[in-house]
């Protein structure tokens, strides 16, 4: 590694030598954020109610899309040399919410009429609509709109 004071040479150097080309590092980047988003569900569902749950890993599906959305460029250019970073993104993502959806449901805490791909739509579009850093406040209240859909009526 080749570092001169308090430069990142070192840094870039590591980089380099795991990720060979920019378009490897790119992918690395987006399966993280991937990554971190579905493996975040069980851990959630552990350590707090399912209902909250299923709220906190809806707000990580925003910062998931507003990362990706940071990507776009770079992802496009990757599909377009023939990757595909996509791969198996969908079902990650699907088999995330059903685990949190499932066990909303089981307590009682949500409608069971919603299913994963209802809900992956619905994020999607609250993403797709109010995905930019700046536009999180709304997100957030559409996230907030979308859990009091889900929620059980009174009896």
């Amino acid at each position: 590694m080749f570092q001169v004071g308090n430069d990142h040479c070192g840094t870039f150097g590591t980089l380099y030598r795991n990720f060979p080309t920019r378009e490897v590092l790119i992918e690395a980047a987006y399966r993280n954020e991937l990554s971190k988003l579905c493996d975040a569900a069980p851990h959630l569902l552990e350590s707090m109610p399912p209902e909250r749950a299923l709220r906190e890993w809806m707000g990580r599906f925003i910062d998931y899309a507003t990362a990706k959305l940071g990507m776009a460029d770079a992802l496009r250019a990757l599909v377009e040399s023939g990757a595909d970073p996509y791969a198996r993104s969908k079902e990650m993502m699907l088999d995330a919410l059903t685990a949190l959806l499932e066990t909303a449901v089981r307590t009682g805490a949500i409608r069971p009429d919603i299913s994963a791909t209802d809900m992956f739509a619905a994020l999607t579009g609250i993403a797709l609509a109010s995905g930019k850093p700046e536009q999180r406040e709304q997100a957030e209240r559409l996230l907030d709109l979308t859990m009091d859909g889900l929620r059980r009526p009174p009896r």
